[in-house]
């Protein structure tokens, strides 16, 4: 009897045993630790996307740009062109940029309008927005007192080459200040100064752009 009583006791300590190793199983099965199963592991962070770069602007892009001006009693009337075609405006490239002024006077008297100076100031960046070197203002000084007549039907015209650029760049920016001398009186040798001052952006060209065939060349 006392054998049969040790025997009961350890068949009922190994029931018991398998009992519980069955329930870890169980319990393993349903809380399984992530680095035992390889889906519960946390998903790589994506990879950070990179905004595409800002179009350059060019005030040229179509071929000209007009622009207009009012100073005082003054309108001024600015054109713009390059006979070399956009895609030719590398930064190795010497750049011709062509202007027209014209100008009227509201009220009108009869007074002149005479342009003294013309200053071109550029501002060279990079495709980031990054300022580069330049080069040094342009600038039209009138040869004659008190200068050149711009007023409607007179018109002035010049052309403007910018110098090769910093390699890097992707447009040049002109402040382009017209300096302007109205008569006070038809007949008057006094005259009122004026101030009109215009920007103008335009993109460089890359190198592979100017290597392929030219589009129609502008007038």
């Amino acid at each position: 009897m006392r054998s049969s009583a040790r025997e009961f006791g350890r068949a009922r300590r190994a029931s018991a045993v398998v009992a519980i190793s069955a329930a870890a199983l169980v319990t393993a099965g349903c809380q399984a630790p992530p680095w035992l199963d390889p889906t519960d592991a946390p998903a790589s962070t994506p990879p950070a996307t990179t905004a595409p770069p800002a179009p350059i602007q060019n005030d040229l892009a179509s071929g000209s740009a007009t622009r207009t001006m009012e100073v005082g009693a003054i309108t001024l009337t600015a054109d713009y062109w390059s006979t070399l075609s956009m895609d030719r405006w590398t930064a190795a490239a010497q750049k011709p940029l062509t202007f027209s002024l014209r100008s009227t006077v509201t009220p009108s008297d009869g007074q002149k309008v005479y342009l003294s100076r013309v200053t071109a100031t550029p501002v060279v960046r990079a495709a980031d927005g990054s300022e580069l070197p330049g080069f040094d203002p342009i600038v039209d000084q009138a040869t004659v007192a008190p200068g050149y007549l711009v007023l409607d039907p007179y018109t002035y015209s010049q052309t403007f080459t910018l110098p090769p650029l910093d390699p890097q760049a992707a447009s040049v920016e002109l402040s382009m200040r017209y300096e302007l001398l109205l008569q006070s009186t038809p007949t008057s040798s006094d005259y009122a100064k004026q101030t009109a001052v215009d920007t103008l952006v335009i993109a460089i060209a890359g190198e592979d752009a100017a290597a392929e065939p030219s589009a129609t060349p502008a007038p």
